[in-house]
This record gives structure tokens, C-alpha cells and sequence, in this order.
């Protein structure tokens, strides 16, 4: 298995109290609430525990994207990715979700990773998404052309990496009379594609057509429908003729490892319900808003959130359902152990600070997961791999 040390950046010195009297942390809370020296300190100690990653052996380190919200502090990640690449020599650096729908000119997204690649000399990663459904109202951009602007923007970043230019791109929501992006991707033709999302039956169908087949990463689910929607890229690559391998399959969950479940479960509580409850949730019109998903998507979404965001949360509800893993190194082996025999799971996206967890105890647990979790998943699934036959 590969392991992504992820973060959300969260803002942690919120006055939730005050907060409560805004209907979400996305979009409606004043931006007054944030007081800009706790959040530099914030964005210091968030950027020592993913460079931590490289030395404590996680395959990739990564951020992601998300605008005008407490839940993650990230409008801009590469600059948060060019800040790793400067503090680390070979770990590969993800940007998992770079927000392709909310963008007016996607050259500058293919611009920008290029450069990343460049400065990083091939080790990024990057993830494409359509973006959260409030993001749409903070963005303007009509949510009911979300998948048309997303394909859209991919095929050109892609074109623009792949083919020499200048060229001319008419699109139906992006027209350029010369894509010409300066510099060329380090890495040839392009860096690694991958695709986080919740389970849109169209994302998946897409991801794994055979001129993409890119991995896929379940997130924020339950198990349940994490195996699911794994199930379902499985089956579209096999109605498309080609079998899917482990690198192609993702799981992203919040994880907190201790001495004991319930020291674990004692200090993760706390931080974990705030996620969900607190800086997560947002109404159903923000969530989704019209024409953004398909009817059958979200009639789909509905009923595998089961409350997600929506209705409150005990670290309890989260731990039976699957959506976050919290126990003893041997609780958390296993939980990740039985996802990827049932599914054929590559890729664990880790979130190891998650709500209001402090510095110590995500340090602690971040270097918890690197000794006792990670390196027995790697050896028990080299040690699966050499056990088989020659084919």
C-alpha cells in the first residue's frame, strides 16, 4: 500500500459558540472570525507535520483546495505545495483537488502544476475535482454546468501538457486563441492524475474509462459505501475491458492511533465530532445546490451520507459506521486491513490532524501511524503479493 500524510488546514481557534448563530463555517462565517496571527501559527505547525512525512516514510504528502471557509485554509494550495517542495528532497507532494469548474481561464492551473513540477523535478501529484457545492455560490460559477466546465478544463490542461503549442481551443465554456503554457511539465507527458470524490456515479464511470483509468479516492464516507463506490470503478474497468490494479483504488478517512481504543477514543473525541459537527456540516442547498449533481447522484449521496454533515455526529456514530478509524495500532491495522481485502485498496489518503486536534497529539499520532501502522500494511501486502503463484 502507498500512504498520503494528508492535511485540511484547518482553522482551530474558532469561537464555535459565536459561530453557531451562522447556518455553516462554508461560506456565511464572517471572515471576521479569523484572527490572522493564530492562523499564521496555525499554517507553520500545519506545514512541520506534512514535512515530517518524508522523514517518517509516507509515500506522498498532500493538500487540497477549498475557499472562503474555517474547515480548510487552503484557497491557493500550491503555494502551500511549493512551500513542501522547498522542505523536502523526495517525498512526492499531492495536490489533491485543485477545483477545475471555478477556475475562468484553466491554463493557469496547467501553468501553475507545471511549475510545481519543475521545481519538485517530477515529484507532484495532482487531483481534479468538480469542488464543494457551496464553492459555487462563493465563485459564482453556475453549478448546473459543473461537469460540462470540468471536463472541459481537464481535456485542455491535458492537451496543453501533451501537445506542443501555441494551439487554438474552442470549447463551449473556455475558448483560447493560443494555449501555449510555459513551462512544460518536468514529468513526461504529465504528473499523475488522480480523482477524489464522493461517489458520483459519473465521476467513476469517467475516472475509469481506458484513456484515464485514473486512481479514484473515496472520501469522507462509510465504509460501507467506501467498498461501494471501490466495487463500482472495479466494475466500469471491467465493462471497459480492462482489470483494475490496487494503485488504482483510494480511501481517505480521519485516523487516530493511541496505546489503547479507549485513550485513543478519549483524545480524538473532541477534535473529530468538531469536524463533523462543526466545521463540516452546511444546509443541503449549499451542499448541493441545483443542477449539480445528477438526480440519481444525489438520490445516491443522500442516503450514504446518513447524517454526514447534516445532522450530528458522535465520535461512536463516526467509529461504527466506519467513517473515521480510531483504536490501537492493532484497531486501526485492522480496519485498514479489512477495507483493502474486500476491495483491493492502494492507496490510504491519511487525515492524522483533523477539527481542533493540537500539535502534540498530532504529532504524536502522526509518528504513532508511521511505526505501528504503516510499515506492517506495507509488509503484509509485499508479503500477499510474494506468497502468489507465477502466473
Amino acid at each position: 500500500m502507498k500512504f498520503v500524510l494528508f492535511h485540511l488546514m484547518p482553522y482551530r481557534n474558532l469561537d464555535f459558540v459565536a459561530a453557531k448563530k451562522y447556518r455553516s463555517a462554508w461560506t456565511l462565517l464572517p471572515n471576521s472570525f479569523y484572527d490572522p496571527v493564530k492562523g499564521a501559527e496555525d499554517y507553520a505547525a500545519y506545514i512541520e507535520q506534512l514535512v515530517s512525512g518524508e522523514r517518517l516514510g509516507f509515500d506522498i504528502i498532500g493538500v487540497n483546495e477549498h475557499h472562503q471557509t474555517a474547515y480548510g485554509m487552503m484557497p491557493a494550495p500550491n503555494l502551500i505545495a511549493s512551500a513542501l517542495i522547498q522542505r523536502t528532497k523526495h517525498v512526492n507532494i499531492g495536490v489533491f483537488g485543485r477545483a477545475l469548474p471555478l477556475v475562468n481561464n484553466p491554463i493557469t492551473i496547467a501553468e501553475e502544476f507545471a511549475m510545481l513540477d519543475n521545481m519538485s523535478k517530477g515529484r507532484l501529484i495532482v487531483g481534479f475535482v468538480r469542488g464543494i457545492g457551496s464553492e459555487y455560490h462563493t465563485s459564482g460559477v453556475n453549478p448546473a454546468f459543473s461537469h460540462e466546465r470540468f471536463h472541459e478544463a481537464h481535456d485542455l490542461i491535458v492537451k496543453s501538457w501533451k501537445q506542443p503549442g501555441p494551439f487554438a481551443f474552442e470549447g463551449e465554456h473556455f475558448t483560447l486563441n493560443y494555449a501555449n503554457p510555459w513551462p512544460r511539465p518536468f514529468q513526461n507527458p504529465h504528473p499523475k492524475i488522480w480523482i477524489p470524490s464522493q461517489g458520483s456515479a459519473e465521476t467513476i464511470h469517467w475516472a475509469a474509462a481506458p484513456e484515464r483509468r485514473y486512481p479514484f479516492v473515496v472520501t469522507f464516507s462509510t465504509a460501507e459505501a467506501v467498498e461501494r463506490y471501490l466495487k463500482v470503478y472495479r466494475s466500469e474497468a471491467e465493462k471497459f475491458g480492462y482489470e483494475v490494479s490496487s494503485d488504482q483504488l483510494g480511501w481517505a478517512a480521519p485516523i487516530y492511533v493511541a496505546d489503547t481504543d479507549e485513550r485513543a477514543r478519549e483524545e480524538a473525541r473532541e477534535p473529530l465530532e468538531r469536524l463533523f459537527n462543526d466545521y463540516l456540516p452546511m444546509p443541503w442547498e449549499m451542499l448541493i445546490p441545483p443542477g449539480y449533481s445528477s438526480l440519481a447522484s444525489t438520490k445516491a449521496l443522500a442516503k450514504v451520507r446518513t447524517g454526514l454533515g447534516v445532522e450530528r455526529q458522535t465520535l461512536e456514530q463516526l467509529i461504527e459506521k466506519g467513517t473515521a478509524i480510531i483504536g490501537s495500532p492493532k484497531t486501526v491495522r485492522e480496519r485498514i486491513e479489512q477495507m483493502r481485502d474486500r476491495t483491493g485498496l492502494g492507496n490510504m489518503v491519511c487525515l492524522l490532524q483533523f477539527g481542533t486536534l493540537n500539535d502534540e497529539l498530532t504529532n504524536r499520532n502522526i509518528e504513532r501511524f508511521a511505526s505501528d501502522v504503516m510499515p506492517f500494511l506495507q509488509d503484509r501486502t509485499s508479503a500477499k503479493k510474494n506468497a502468489q503463484p507465477a502466473a
